[in-house]
């Protein structure tokens, strides 16, 4: 016997009162509607249905028991859809690689909206300097990440084999400990790389930045201190100790709140950007993951 389907006979046939519409409804024959309701009685030993003029009718035991079986098949239904969802359920865990403060890169905001919009995703945040994250994505110890570079440039030589997608500009500004207005007098580049300065390691934003600048110049930076991180930099900064790189909104941020030195008509153009390998962007994954942050940002869709 079949439960279900002798439930669902019985439930039809006592709404239309007729086992020839109960039959259209269900897309059964007349003969194999009234085998499962025979089959339903005789489970049950209780007589459901009697027949009269204008069709068939409850009995009172059958009245008894169909909020039951509507109630069961409902059930059921839910049961069934909840299961059929599942399958077009994003499942796994996303590794994402992280820099900066969250709030510059609204990772906030893209982690709720991919738990609302995959419930089942688990994510693995990775914090690291912005050639770090570059590298992990493309040996695949990370899935996706979040990259700085020269607007336009996305990692480029670096790794040609990762894609990138640019979701803002910005500028970044050399720093100066407060009360170093008088020792900065120039805003020439032999001037200020012979002035000492915090450095970063060479998979650093600052470090490329500053190398990009530097090189063509046969200039170097006299590094007195090296750290790799933001906030150990800027603490170094505050402590008198050297330059440093700073992003535009950090720099004024600084200069306004703790009174450090910004110098005027120094910047130097970057671009936060997502990446994830090539060969991986049509993965559920990641394309989740693209999707996601394009509402985020309010991009337009691009193709890579």
């Amino acid at each position: 016997m079949h439960p279900l389907q002798s439930l669902r006979a019985f439930v039809m046939v006592a709404r239309e009162g007729s086992v020839s519409r109960a039959a259209a409804r269900l897309h059964l024959t007349q003969p194999a509607v009234s085998l499962k309701l025979k089959q339903l009685q005789d489970e049950l030993d209780l007589k459901l249905f009697l027949r009269k003029p204008q069709g068939l009718v409850l009995t009172p035991d059958g009245q008894a028991l169909l909020p039951s079986a509507e109630k069961a098949l409902a059930t059921m239904s839910a049961f069934e859809q909840s299961a059929r969802a599942l399958h077009s359920t994003l499942r796994g865990r996303l590794r994402i690689g992280t820099i900066v403060d969250p709030e510059f890169i609204r990772l906030g905001a893209f982690l709720h909206r991919l738990v609302e919009r995959a419930p089942q995703l688990e994510t693995e945040l990775r914090q690291g300097m912005s050639g770090s994250v570059l590298e992990q994505v493309r040996d695949g110890r990370l899935d996706v990440g979040f990259f700085l570079a020269p607007p336009g440039a996305g990692p480029g030589v670096l790794a040609p084999e990762v894609a990138h997608r640019e979701l803002t500009g910005f500028h970044y500004y050399v720093i100066a400990p407060a009360g170093w207005g008088q020792r900065i007098v120039s805003n020439e580049w032999p001037e200020l790389a012979a002035m000492p300065w915090i450095v970063t390691p060479e998979n650093s934003v600052h470090h490329r930045l500053l190398k990009g600048i530097l090189d063509p110049l046969g200039l170097a930076p006299r590094g007195v201190a090296q750290v790799d991180q933001e906030a150990c930099m800027l603490d170094l900064v505050r402590a008198g100790v050297g330059l440093s790189l700073a992003r535009d909104a950090l720099a004024m941020a600084e200069r306004q709140e703790r009174g450090l030195v910004v110098v005027e008509g120094v910047q130097l153009p970057c671009a936060l950007s997502f990446i994830w390998h090539r060969d991986r962007q049509d993965e559920p994954l990641i394309a989740e993951a693209l999707e996601t942050l394009t509402g985020v940002w309010g991009l337009a869709e691009t193709t890579p």
